[in-house]
């Protein structure tokens, strides 16, 4: 039995970065960018206001005051997306409004609010003029060409994961088309006589098929594409047909077929198929897990084999399988959120493994408690359905009592927490 860190560095020296492939732009958010992104313009483009106003050469307005006002007379207006075709000269001004081009000869803005155009307007006059109430410094409320990106800078980096915000800088570069690290098709392969696909009935012994859908949805959550295969029945030869099947996938994920049982034939193909890297970690729940590389034609698919029980399942699916897919997505960062938490309640560690206990974490006057999420039992997936947390015991640690501080790996991390 290995440890977790050694299970899961085992995990990741087997799977690297994929290649990189185009995307357009809305399809990249949460993508990693393959390559760094230059721009081969100015943001802005041009000189251009930062208020509505009036653009003016700051000299015409020397000595502007509420009780002092300096008239200058209006020779045109231009919107944003427009140029304007006069040129502002000494005791002239024209109208702008935010964004537009700063107009020749201008060499400051002054906001509306700094005018008499509301008592002019007021007053049905003509705004043939315009009163300036304060004076103008030179470049005042005027964005400068390439004052957000000059032309030829490095704008985003490679490695870069994309947000909202990234998606919008691209944007204004003009990309529509966008390089990213390509999505891992991961496998996913359910295992056992037992099991029933979920839109058939149910016979008396059997139970539904239940891990290939939440382990897909893990797939989707964390970036990858899942390609179910279906079920395996337990014996070697329908193993191995359905596990031909993933000989285009990045990573198969099998459950059950991993322990000591008779009918545990999993690692045995695994086996026969490529090599068994591990087998066992000292972990609970979870304890039952197999890993190694598949030889299928010319490729080399990595696999890990999950216990059968659902929250076994799925709780080694975000110790190992997430990183790995992280990896392959060009992640650096493959660590859950976790936090430092009260324990609402008393659990022991009798087997001396990593304990990963499912817990519901609240916040209560600035602190986090944590509270056992029901029964512990692998095979009860509603305890892990009602936890956002993993309580971590460590191996050393026979218990932990009421009111001692623990770590909480969240499973889910939002704003409300």
């Amino acid at each position: 039995m290995i440890s977790v860190e050694e299970a899961l560095e085992k995990v990741l020296s087997y799977v690297d970065v994929l290649e990189p492939e185009d995307e357009p732009i809305l399809n990249s958010l949460g993508r990693v960018l393959a390559e760094d992104v230059y721009s081969d313009i100015n943001i802005p483009p041009l000189d251009n206001s930062a208020m509505d106003g009036y653009a003016v050469q700051a000299e015409s307005t020397e000595g502007a005051s509420p009780t002092s006002l300096r008239i200058l007379r209006i020779i045109g207006e231009v919107a944003a997306g427009y140029i304007a075709r006069e040129e502002v000269t000494s005791g002239t001004a024209i109208r702008i409004m935010t964004g537009a081009p700063i107009p020749k000869g201008a060499d400051a803005v002054v906001q509306f609010e700094d005018t008499d155009e509301e008592k002019r307007k007021a007053a049905k006059k003509p705004l043939s003029d315009i009163g300036i109430l304060r004076q103008a410094a030179k470049g005042l409320n005027i964005r400068k060409a390439g004052e957000d990106i000059s032309r030829g800078s490095l704008v985003l980096k490679a490695g870069a994961v994309l947000r909202p915000q990234e998606i919008g800088v691209l944007a204004s570069l003009g990309k529509d088309v966008v390089p990213v690290i390509r999505r891992p098709v991961v496998a996913v392969l359910a295992t056992g006589d037992e099991l029933v696909e979920i839109k058939e009935p149910l016979p008396p012994g059997k139970i539904y098929n239940s891990n290939t859908y939440s382990l897909a949805a893990q797939v989707s959550r964390y970036g990858g594409i899942p390609k179910i295969l279906g079920i395996a029945r337990d014996n070697i030869e329908a193993l191995e047909d359905k596990i031909k099947q993933a000989r285009d996938a990045d990573l198969l994920i099998t459950s059950a077929g991993v322990s000591v049982g008779e009918y545990d034939v999993v690692k045995d193909v695994l086996a026969r198929l490529g090599e068994v890297t591990f087998w066992t970690v000292r972990m609970k729940p979870g304890k039952p897990l197999a890993f190694g590389l598949l030889r299928l034609g010319k490729r080399k698919i990595p696999h890990l084999g999950l216990p059968g029980n659902p929250v076994s399942s799925m709780i080694a699916f975000e110790q190992f399988a997430r990183p790995a897919i992280l990896k392959m997505l060009g992640r650096k960062n493959f660590t859950k959120p976790t936090i430092q938490a009260t324990s609402e309640g008393r659990l022991e560690n009798r087997d001396r493994r990593r304990v990963f206990a499912r817990v519901m974490v609240s916040k209560r006057d600035g602190q986090y408690f944590a509270s056992l999420a029901g029964a512990q039992g692998s095979g009860i997936l509603t305890s892990m359905a009602q936890a956002n947390g993993l309580m971590i015991v460590p191996e050393d640690k026979p218990a932990i009592e009421v009111g001692e501080e623990v770590q909480v790996q969240m499973l889910d991390w939002n704003e409300e927490m």
